[in-house]
């Protein structure tokens, strides 16, 4: 049996930085004194990214930052700056797409002591998983007149079925009740209702959950009025 030697140094983890534009600096220097604080230590490498990279003749999201972060396999990123109606383009949205970031997961919850304008009486604990390289971040876009500008919408059924199968799985492995689909399909009747038709499916799989839908007008509404439903 191999003897455990309490001298051998242990490698820290080596972890990608893109500090991001804008606040993004200040953002990331205090996400990493956090990290610091609760005792946490990593090696932590700095790459190209957003507007800083653009200025230094780089594209917005560098092929070599995007290889970096595949060797790594782990990073942190900042906001970065996308021009509006022109400029560079996203460098979030170029990053989604070369690693396939498919599911872009955004907690809300309230803190004890934590004075918010909403919700401020009910406990708020929300997760909202987004598709995050479909629907009109697929970015496909033209000008088939000087005076007509089209932006096409694209829902697949692999694409909508992994989406929510991962937010659904991940709301009853964290022991979640209820799983609501966020959509258009009063309007966008083919694309939203492509989408809509596969949760439904997919929720089949899952009957420890109540799964329901909502117009995304509506739920924004109710967000603000009935936090708690969610």
């Amino acid at each position: 049996m191999a003897r455990f030697d309490q001298n051998r140094k242990v490698s820290k983890p080596r972890i990608g930085i893109l500090p991001g534009d804008g606040i993004g600096p200040e953002i990331m220097d205090a996400t990493l004194s956090i990290l610091s604080a609760v005792g946490f230590s990593a090696e932590y490498e700095y790459l190209d990214a957003g507007l800083s990279a653009v200025e230094k003749g780089l594209d917005s999201m560098p092929q070599a930052t995007i290889n970096r972060i595949r060797e790594l396999g782990i990073a942190l990123k900042g906001p970065t700056t996308t021009p509006v109606g022109t400029g560079h383009r996203s460098a979030n949205v170029a990053l989604r797409k070369s690693l396939d970031l498919f599911a872009n997961v955004r907690p809300a919850r309230k803190l004890p002591g934590v004075n918010v304008a909403v919700g401020a009486d009910k406990n708020v604990d929300i997760i909202i998983v987004r598709e995050n390289t479909e629907d009109l971040y697929a970015g496909i876009e033209f000008m088939p007149h000087p005076d007509v500008a089209q932006s096409v919408k694209v829902i697949t059924r692999q694409g909508s079925e992994r989406l929510i199968r991962y937010g659904l799985d991940m709301a009853v492995k964290q022991g979640r009740k209820r799983a609501t689909a966020v959509h258009k399909a009063n309007i966008m009747k083919l694309s939203d209702g492509l989408f809509l038709e596969v949760f439904y499916n997919v929720a089949k799989d899952f009957p420890s959950l109540i799964c329901d839908d909502i117009i995304v007008d509506n739920c924004c509404m109710q967000l603000v009025t009935k936090t708690d439903k969610f």
